[in-house]
């Protein structure tokens, strides 16, 4: 059996979404227990992650999204610890950062990028249910996340047609962004 699914809503829906939104990190630090929360509410666009209360993060959790933030690009656990080090002066245990990192994926703060073992903020207001496509440029390294209802719709139609109930709908595509095919 052949499956075949269009993709040309990724170039149009890529192009509407072309800037992504730039998460702003709002922090509240909580004196009593010197812990960071998270609130959907405070971080300047509207993600529709399904949280009943806000997601708490801790001191290291914080540190690894806000190098993640300022990075503007996927980063691999490695140069994270790199990037601490270099801020605070300790180097963290990779055993931290990874379990950092399993946490903000799961609660849908960060994204994974499988083909390049890194890791990259969650920069575009989706829910965390929602297909999501990262065009990553070979030239230059940019990544844009975006999503649609007919890339979901899709995905969703070829999975049901072959009895297959998807746990998350992550598409990578690779080639050449439209900065470094103008130059």
């Amino acid at each position: 059996m052949s499956l075949r699914v269009n993709l040309s809503f990724l170039y149009r829906s890529a192009q509407k979404n072309a800037t992504a939104t730039k998460v702003r990190w709002n922090p509240v630090e909580m004196p009593e227990n010197h812990r960071y929360i998270w609130s959907m509410s405070q971080h300047g666009h509207a993600h529709s992650h399904s949280h009943a209360h806000p997601v708490e993060l801790t001191p290291g959790r914080k540190r690894i999204l806000d190098v993640l933030e300022a990075a503007h690009q996927p980063l691999g656990a490695y140069e994270m610890i790199d990037l601490i080090a270099t801020r605070t002066g300790k180097r963290p245990a990779p055993i931290s950062i990874y379990r950092a990192l399993d946490f903000l994926v799961e609660n849908g703060l960060v994204h994974r990028l499988a083909s390049r073992n890194a890791f990259l903020a969650c920069g575009h207001s989706h829910k965390a249910s929602e297909a999501v496509a990262f065009l990553i440029c070979d030239t230059c390294g940019t990544v844009a996340e975006t999503t649609s209802a007919p890339m979901r719709n899709s995905l969703d139609a070829v999975a049901e047609e072959v009895g297959f109930s998807p746990r998350s709908r992550v598409i990578e595509v690779t080639g050449t962004c439209a900065t470094c095919r103008a130059a």
